[in-house]
């Protein structure tokens, strides 16, 4: 069976499915294409408020197909690097959607698919789930923004030895360090992240659009820029009409419906 992006909906929510049976969910060219594409969709959906991302039976993710990547060692280098672009269009775009995304991790979360979770807004993770970038132990480095995200989320000793040692870590060290937002019993990831996307949905899109926004800015901006930059966007949503609706909502100790 080929590698193919399963997609559904739940409510309000996109639910993509990584299925890939043979090779344990292994990312591939297209699912990368079809991870960017069902995102273009959904930005211009009033449908869709949330993502999740998920892996078929049981499995979020083993990384790249290896037998694949052998046999690209015998093509001209621009094949694979062309390859690990479609991976990192991908990575970007779920960076850069501007409603939030979820990974619902099952099993192994391995290489890519391990850069793929930390890709999203939040991360969802069965307690007995194991994440490993094991690109070192086959004499390779990583990819899909593996190295960005893990310098940026824990220690550098701990990422160091994650990347250059390749040792697994478990779910639950992840909640601690605040890597996984969510911890659940096996088999219970995707229930317990659209419990959040529930309580995502309910919430105002534009506010949390321009939450995204700030979040991804705040690595390389001033102070002084990001105040400007929250300045901007608070005067914005205050005057979008969900500010009003939210704001009478709130005093009449109702609940609000978002536009």
């Amino acid at each position: 069976m080929t590698a193919q992006l399963l997609s559904t909906s739940e409510g309000q929510t996109l639910i993509l499915t990584l299925s890939n049976p043979t090779y344990r969910n292994a990312l591939g060219p297209e699912m990368y294409a079809a991870g960017v594409e069902a995102l273009s969709v959904a930005e211009s959906s009033d449908d869709v408020r949330s993502v999740v991302i998920t892996g078929a039976n049981g499995i979020f993710s083993a990384g790249g197909n290896l037998l694949r990547m052998q046999s690209n060692r015998q093509l001209p280098p621009e094949h694979q690097a062309q390859s690990i672009e479609g991976l990192h269009n991908w990575i970007e775009a779920i960076r850069t959607f501007p409603k939030p995304v979820i990974a619902a991790v099952e099993g192994p979360a391995a290489g890519a698919g391990f850069s793929l979770a930390l890709a999203c807004d939040l991360i969802v993770s069965a307690r007995n789930s194991v994440f490993v970038m094991a690109y070192s132990a086959i004499a390779l480095s990583p990819d899909g923004g593996g190295s960005w995200s893990l310098a940026r989320n824990v220690p550098r000793q701990l990422a160091s030895e994650l990347l250059l040692c390749g040792e697994r870590i478990g779910a639950e060290r992840l909640h601690q360090l605040g890597v996984v937002n969510r911890l659940s019993e096996a088999g219970q990831a995707l229930s317990v992240a659209l419990q959040m996307t529930s309580q995502l949905n309910a919430r105002a899109p534009n506010a949390l659009a321009s939450i995204k926004a700030l979040l991804a800015d705040a690595d390389h901006n001033s102070l002084t820029l990001q105040l400007a930059q929250e300045r901007d966007a608070f005067v914005k949503n205050l005057h979008h009409s969900n500010a009003g609706i939210g704001i009478a909502a709130f005093l009449n100790k109702e609940t609000p419906q978002y536009k």
